[in-house]
């Protein structure tokens, strides 16, 4: 189990946990709570949660959480393992050692490979 403090408009960046399913409950304040489905979907999955609200995040998918309140906001997560593993989604392909190739990441994101230099600059 695992608290999570959120300040005003902070967010949980995208990730997974490979290993494990997630539950959060919210203990104080509001969050934008989401997911995205496995291919060929890929369909965004969201809610706002508010105090007392409860939302499961399937094994393996890639979730996120927004606190979307005035103030602060709590909650807390469960995981179904005690080894669930965690992939940052940006610092996992931005911020490998060694890089992936630019252009690589540039053709899968449909973007100029100057963007993916800049991405990939900050981590």
């Amino acid at each position: 189990m695992v608290r999570i403090d959120y300040a005003p408009w902070g967010i949980n960046p995208p990730h997974t946990h490979p290993r494990a399913t997630e539950i959060l409950t919210v203990l104080e304040g509001s969050l934008e709570v989401g997911f995205v489905t496995s291919n060929p979907e890929n369909s965004l999955i969201t809610k706002t949660l508010q105090k007392g609200d409860v939302f499961v995040f399937p094994v393996g998918l890639i979730h996120f959480q927004r606190n979307v309140g005035t103030g602060n906001a709590v909650a807390i997560a469960a995981l179904s393992s005690q080894n669930p593993g965690v992939i940052t989604i940006a610092n996992a392909v931005f911020g490998s050692k060694p890089d992936v190739s630019s252009d690589i990441l540039a053709k899968a994101f449909q973007v100029d490979k100057s963007v993916v230099d800049q991405l990939q600059a900050k981590f």
